[in-house]
């Protein structure tokens, strides 16, 4: 007779019941309380029983049969070799010790970028940062791909970059409040699908229509359906929204409506930004006729929009795309100008915000969160890189570089170790990556399937998913708090980091100083009974482990509705800000002391080296928008159905205007051809008019699958865009990400488009490695594969 149970889960893409039959599962089903479950979760089965699973622990062959650092730099290119756990435990400790002693801590860089689980305690990036400290010391990452401009660039503007991830004003009260709401970027429901901690109401698409029925909704951005429908559509030139910005303020100073007694009691630096919107410093005036041919819009446009946004209640708002682009700085910072210029910061429905639509809880009216997380260990090395600057840092190591006024050098980085993350997905130039990703001696990398990251390592450890582990997950003005009951067994001879890292604490003499006398269960206990605490304290009443774990999930109490500044509006000496003046500085002398040309004093109108109207054109005439996709979290799912049923030809989506496509003799269907000076990448067209003219959109996350991984800037056949981005700093502040200033030319792919591979696992082999160990020594046999 067949065994079945039903457990409670949670995921980045909602909470959810798992099926399990006979030990397999078998489906899944939202949480009751979810009123628009993610079409995400049709995927969470594949992707924890799926062909790409790694089974057990691997060696690359030339490190299985030269032993690492010795081995020949084929990473990519060659096939594994399976071996067993004590064998490859006991290398990668080896390689630690071998390195830290000969080169120093900060010679291992401690990876661990992305979003691993929903669960606060096998947090991958904490675990593995602990374990580092715990053993000696690493060389850090520090800030985001998401918002990394704004996390540099508004502490100097606000005083902290609460703003960005989830302080703004709830999406409730822009829907009384406010009449206008500017959004540039718009606020894409697909986003809204996903939460780092875990989602258990998706409530984003029905507090969008709420706004969208009593607001007018003016939305610039390259693609139409990234706001609501009855959105006003201004399809600007990408990377312009800085001069869309000056140019609105500079019609509200010289039609006289910008608010003085605002800017006089609440901002600094007001004389000189209005100096500069009237061009007294550089002799050229902000005026909505210099900006309407930068951004491809009519002046009286901007001029009237400029005007009703001063008739009423406006809210100006950023995704955090606009961010992600050269000088990506400047966007944040004009649009939190504007809203001063306008004088409606800290009043209910006015003002601005960044992020809505980029995750569930931004902007959502929810329970005060708790705080859920597993604490970090200092780190002796005291060493850390931006983190999207790890290919300069494998290429050029001692290196200056300047970032936020320091003056900092590069690491020599020996050793790499990455859990819970793929970079080839979420890096810039890909094929540069994979020339810097060549020059480390070790690459050790757990994950639970074959990314391309997993293919590019010496030493593959294999990860468990969230179903097979117990855990925790909350997030940020979510309803609840859910226990994430252990589903399943592990895949094959799969481990959860905390085990594997546990298990080279113990070889490394720091396991105490790691786990601090706790296995995993221990440590969920202690969170919680740490949780409760705090949160007795605040006077919220949270109950035992004993009862969480068996109810599944427990409601958390409501907070009011917030209005982002209100306090500081009302009084901003009694709540000064952060920033040097305790006001909100629209210009900054720390950042003039600086003295960066590519992020001044105050916002500014910095011309990308790559956008529509720079002369590349000529060579590459469409602008690249590499979005978030809809059809998968980033690149997690990418093998799954919901991915799949997405793919144009087996390929990702491009979607370009009709008429772009009917000019290059391209047709709805077709493979095509994305390329410029740092590589070529196929996809698979769809002619679509909600896409702005001069512009091509591919989303994130399609499997990194280059035809020849010997070849530089081999053709990718997938269709990851990061292969056409430019890797290059936002600016000298952030260092972040400026993925979206790319250029590329896109034709019709001649001939017969070579089969995808990346979604079958690469060639793999069984057999006594370097250390000349059985592979198999405990002869217990892997749990069969699970499916549906």
């Amino acid at each position: 007779m067949a065994s079945e149970r039903t457990v409670p889960h949670s995921s980045h893409v909602g909470a959810f019941s798992a099926h399990v039959r006979d030990g397999r599962l078998v489906g899944v089903t939202p949480h009751p309380l979810d009123p628009d479950p993610a079409p995400l979760l049709g995927s969470v089965v594949e992707a924890a029983t799926g062909r790409t699973r790694i089974r057990r622990p691997a060696l690359r062959r030339s490190v299985a049969e030269h032993g690492p650092g010795a081995a020949p730099q084929r990473r990519g290119i060659d096939d594994f070799v399976e071996v067993g756990w004590d064998e490859a435990l006991d290398l990668v400790a080896a390689e630690l010790t071998r390195v830290r002693t000969e080169h120093g801590p900060a010679s291992i860089f401690g990876g661990s970028y992305g979003w691993s689980s929903a669960g606060r305690f096998h947090h991958a990036k904490t675990q593995l940062n602990r374990f580092l400290a715990a053993s000696g010391g690493y060389t850090a990452q520090s800030g985001n791909y998401s918002f990394a401009a704004a996390l540099r660039i508004l502490p100097h503007v606000l005083g902290d970059a609460r703003a960005t991830d989830g302080t703004v004003t709830s999406l409730d009260v822009v829907a009384e409040h406010t009449d206008l709401w500017l959004m540039l970027g718009g606020a894409p429901v697909r986003t809204t699908q996903v939460e780092s901690g875990g989602v258990v109401a998706h409530r984003a698409r029905a507090d969008l229509g709420r706004v969208a029925a009593s607001t007018e909704l003016v939305h610039v951005g390259p693609l139409r359906d990234d706001a609501p429908p009855s959105a006003r559509w201004l399809p600007a030139r990408p990377g312009t929204d800085t001069a869309l910005l000056l140019a609105l303020m500079h019609t509200l100073v010289v039609e006289s409506l910008h608010d003085q007694p605002f800017l006089d009691r609440c901002c600094t630096g007001w004389p000189r930004l209005r100096a500069y919107l009237l061009g007294e410093t550089d002799g050229q005036p902000k005026s909505a006729d210099w900006a309407a041919p930068i951004c491809d819009l009519p002046a009286r446009t901007i001029r009237d929009l400029a005007v009703r946004a001063a008739r009423g209640r406006t809210l100006v708002s950023a995704t955090w795309s606009l961010q992600r682009a050269e000088h990506g700085e400047q966007p944040f910072w004009a649009v939190i100008a504007l809203a001063a210029v306008l004088g409606q910061i800290g009043l209910p429905g006015g003002g601005f915000g960044f992020g809505y639509g980029n995750a569930a809880s931004i902007g959502a009216h929810g329970p005060r969160s708790v705080g859920l997380s597993m604490p970090t260990l200092p780190n002796p090395a005291d060493s850390w890189i931006p983190v999207a600057r790890i290919a300069d840092m494998l290429l050029h190591p001692g290196a200056p570089y300047e970032v936020d006024g320091q003056h900092r050098s590069y690491p020599d980085v020996r050793l790499v170790y990455w859990a819970g993350g793929n970079p080839f997905h979420h890096h810039q130039d890909l094929n540069r990556l994979a020339r810097a990703w060549q020059r480390p001696e070790t690459v050790v990398v757990h994950e639970t399937c074959w990314t391309a990251t997993a293919r590019r390592a010496d030493v593959v450890l294999p990860a468990t998913v969230t179903l097979e582990r117990d855990d925790l997950s909350t997030s940020s003005r979510d309803t609840s708090v859910v226990a994430m009951h252990r589903a399943v067994e592990p895949y094959g001879r799969a481990r959860d980091d905390f085990a594997i890292l546990a298990d080279l604490a113990e070889r490394l003499g720091c396991r105490d100083a790691f786990t601090e006398g706790r296995d995993a269960d221990g440590w969920l206990r202690h969170l919680w009974a740490t949780t409760r605490a705090e949160g007795r304290a605040a006077g919220v009443e949270l109950p035992d482990f004993a009862t969480l774990w068996a109810r599944g999930r427990v409601e958390l109490p409501t907070e009011p509705s917030l209005v982002l500044l209100a306090d500081f509006r009302a009084d901003p000496e009694a709540h000064r800000l952060g920033t040097p003046s305790g006001r909100i500085e629209l210009f900054s002398e720390t950042l003039d002391g600086f003295g960066y040309d590519d992020c001044p004093a105050h916002p500014t109108w910095l011309e990308p080296r790559e956008w529509l109207g720079s002369p590349d054109v000529a060579r590459h005439p469409f602008h690249l928008v590499s979005n978030q996709p809809a059809s998968r979290l980033h690149g997690q799912m990418d093998t799954g159905p919901v991915s799949a049923a997405s793919k144009v030809a087996g390929r990702e989506p491009c979607r370009m205007h009709p008429e772009d496509a009917a000019a290059y003799g391209i047709a709805d269907g077709d493979v095509v051809r994305l390329h410029n000076d740092r590589g070529a990448v196929l996809a698979g067209a769809v002619l679509d008019p909600d896409v702005r003219r001069g512009v091509v959109q591919l989303a994130t996350g399609a499997w990194y699958d280059p035809a020849d991984a010997a070849e530089p800037k081999s053709l990718d056949l997938h269709g990851n865009p990061n292969v056409l981005t430019a890797d290059r700093p936002t600016s000298r502040l952030a260092q972040g990400p400026s993925a979206h200033s790319t250029l590329v030319a896109v034709e019709r792919y001649a001939g017969s488009a070579p089969p995808i591979t990346v979604h079958d696992p690469p060639a793999l082999v069984r057999g006594v490695g370097v250390l000349g160990k059985d592979p198999d020594p405990d002869s217990v046999p892997d749990r069969p594969d699970r499916g549906a």
